[in-house]
């Protein structure tokens, strides 16, 4: 059994998720975004690498049904519903509607998976119940990678902190050998030096400190809030719902 972590979605070939479950991670802040929206009833999210390509398909939609969200270098993209301010995606905004979603990162990352067993969205809003799932595949014999948005196709600490933090519980009661690469092992490392701190973590990485400077300060406080919203979203066939009794696995 394998753990792999890519600190980019540059780094890794289609060899590297074939047929493995992969968990996203973009901590600040599309997959907190993410976890934040289902928690409050939106029925799906579709993820787009361009704003142009959610303008064009939310034409296909009634304007009722749908939400537009997205950033660009951290602030709301004109004309959209929605930034990708976790505070912004509340049960009055979001509960039965499809949210066309592009970020800087995130999204991007997203997309460009292809050919995996399965596909999570995974931050610390959502940490335990993802752990459940990637858990459970690593019992069923199953290869796990941790694939780190990262920020403008540069390393983040905060998402490699979120994927050590997986790393560690996924190895740390587990019978069989769990083989780690060394992008893995590092991010154990650094996982190691903030453990349950992640408001720490943020103040200390490039991308929560130009947050803050953008005012934003209160997402990284949702940002923060291990298991505050417990969803497992899923991505299959180009949009993300919510696992659960009406989404098996």
């Amino acid at each position: 059994m394998r753990v792999d972590v890519f600190f980019g979605a540059h780094q890794f070939a289609a060899a590297d998720v074939a047929n493995r479950v992969v968990a996203v991670i973009d901590v600040l802040r599309a997959s907190t975004t993410v976890a934040v929206a289902l928690s409050n009833g939106a029925r799906n999210i579709i993820p787009f690498e361009s704003t142009e390509e959610v303008v064009l398909r939310s034409k296909s939609f009634e304007r009722g049904e749908v939400r537009l969200a997205g950033e660009r270098k951290m602030l709301p993209v004109p004309g959209f519903d929605f930034g990708n301010s976790p505070r912004e995606f509340t049960r009055e905004a979001v509960e039965g509607k499809t949210v066309l979603f592009s970020t800087t990162n995130g999204t991007a990352a997203l997309v460009g998976v292809q050919g995996a067993r399965d596909v999570v969205v995974a931050s610390f809003v959502n940490f335990s119940a993802v752990l459940t799932l990637l858990r459970t595949a690593l019992h069923g014999g199953e290869d796990v990678v941790l694939l780190c948005a990262g920020r403008e196709r540069q390393f983040s600490l905060e998402d490699a902190a979120c994927a050590g933090r997986f790393v560690r519980f996924l190895t740390e009661r587990e019978d069989a050998e769990v083989m780690l690469n060394d992008a893995a092992r590092a991010a154990l490392l650094i996982e190691r030096g903030y453990g349950d701190s992640v408001t720490r973590l943020f103040e200390d990485s490039a991308h929560g400190q130009a947050l803050m400077a953008a005012g934003f300060a209160e997402d990284l406080a949702v940002c923060a809030m291990l298991d505050g919203y417990p969803v497992i979203p899923i991505y299959h066939d180009r949009q993300i719902t919510k696992l659960g009794p009406e989404r098996e696995r």
